[in-house]
Formats: structure tokens, C-alpha cells, sequence
């Protein structure tokens, strides 16, 4: 019997990266969901990250600890206040102080190295260039550097085992078609997290960024949102 392909897929317990697995799953691949716990104000998503990966099928979910609120920067990880009740146009204005610095290459570097030693040539990331948060580690640009940049510092590249790809397959997706996209491949949203500023318990604010974005996604898809919302 032919042995299942692996792919390394950067979970946040959110609704992008949830849609991924669920895309990787369907295109046959054995996942590996690789979640952390970085100092981020909203650490609720990690219960959601390991919700989904108990009910997804996920071969292995490891959680990676750091403190990047050492280093500051981010209204995510430091004494810094979120964002609220934003306009798309200011939204569109300029790299946020949700942005939390190098993050994406960070999390990339960890998923390379765990790729490498799971023999595995995809890593899968739920990155978007259409409905998002200007984010610049989110961008095509970054994704293809990243990707040669893999392929040069690693034995399995050097050594010509195989090219590892890093996939993306939300790049060019609207929220409203990443959620269509989900739900036909029977993902339940209602396990996910998005907020940024969520209460004590775990209740989105509804109006940061992500909720926004998040509500604007199940409106125009004509769908209901199951978020619970203050």
C-alpha cells in the first residue's frame, strides 16, 4: 500500500486555516497541524486549533510555545489596544498594529523544520491577499521567497529529495468564497476563533478586524454565522 503524502498545515484554530485542512484533506494528503502559543492575547484559538484537530482527522496537532510578547510590537502580543469598529477603508490603510512583527516567517521556519523531519514536501498556510488585514508576511511575494529561501537551507532540498512547496490555497479567495469553499467540504465554523479582543470567556467583540471580516464573509455569502458574539 502506497504511503499517504504529508503535508505540515499552520492552524490557528481560525476560519482560513481550518478551510485549509479541510482543502488538504480533500486533495489527499496525511495532515499535521502545527498551532502556537506565542503570548497572543487572544490564546482561546489554540482550544479551537485542537478542537479541529481531534475532529478533522488530523494525524498529529503540536503545539509550539514561544513568548513573542517579549519582544512586543503587536497589539496581539503586547500592551497595545486593539483596533475597533474600523471602516473597510481604514482597514485598507497602511500595515495595522494587529500586525505582529515577522510572525508568518517565524511560524514558516518552525513548519519547514518539522516538514523535514516528518518527510514531507507540502506546507500549507491560510494566507490571503484579498480580504485581509494588510499584513506584508501575507503576501505572493513573501510566500515565493520563503518557498526558494526552504529549498536552500534544507538537507532535503540540497539534496534534491524533492521540492518542498509552500501551498496557498486561499491567496486569491474572497471570505465569503473561502467559507462557501469550507462548507462544501463540511467544515463546521462553529468550532473556529477569530477575534482578536475576545472576552474573559472566549465571546468575540465583534468589531475588530478579524470579526469584521469574519461577519462581511458569512453576510455576503448569504450564510448565518454561528460566532458567538458580546
Amino acid at each position: 500500500m502506497n504511503e499517504k503524502k504529508k503535508a505540515v498545515v499552520l492552524s490557528s484554530g481560525g476560519l482560513d486555516s481550518t478551510t485549509v485542512i479541510a482543502i488538504a484533506k480533500d486533495q489527499g494528503f496525511e495532515v499535521y497541524s502545527l498551532s502556537f502559543s506565542y503570548g497572543q492575547r487572544h490564546i482561546f484559538e489554540l482550544e479551537a486549533a485542537k478542537k479541529i484537530a481531534a475532529t478533522m482527522g488530523v494525524k498529529k496537532h503540536l503545539v509550539v510555545s514561544m513568548n513573542l510578547n517579549d519582544i512586543g510590537g503587536s497589539a496581539l502580543t503586547d500592551n497595545i489596544a486593539v483596533p475597533k469598529d474600523r471602516s473597510a477603508h481604514e482597514m485598507s490603510q497602511g500595515i495595522p498594529v494587529t500586525y505582529v512583527p515577522a510572525r508568518n516567517t517565524i511560524f514558516l521556519s518552525f513548519a519547514l523544520g518539522w516538514a523535514e523531519v516528518l518527510n514531507a514536501s507540502d506546507i500549507f498556510i491560510g494566507v490571503n491577499a484579498v480580504d485581509y488585514s494588510g499584513y506584508p508576511d501575507c503576501r505572493p511575494a513573501f510566500i515565493r521567497a520563503f518557498e526558494t529561501m526552504a529549498n536552500l537551507a534544507t538537507k532535503a532540498g540540497v539534496e534534491n529529495h524533492g521540492q518542498l512547496r509552500i501551498q496557498t490555497p486561499l491567496m486569491h479567495m474572497s471570505k465569503s468564497d473561502i467559507i462557501k469553499t469550507g462548507l462544501a467540504l463540511g467544515v463546521d465554523y462553529s468550532l473556529t476563533h477569530s477575534c482578536y479582543d475576545p472576552s474573559p470567556v472566549g465571546l468575540a467583540c465583534g468589531l475588530c478586524d478579524s470579526c469584521y471580516l469574519r461577519k462581511k464573509g458569512f453576510q455576503e455569502a448569504g450564510l448565518p454565522d454561528p460566532t458567538c458574539y458580546l
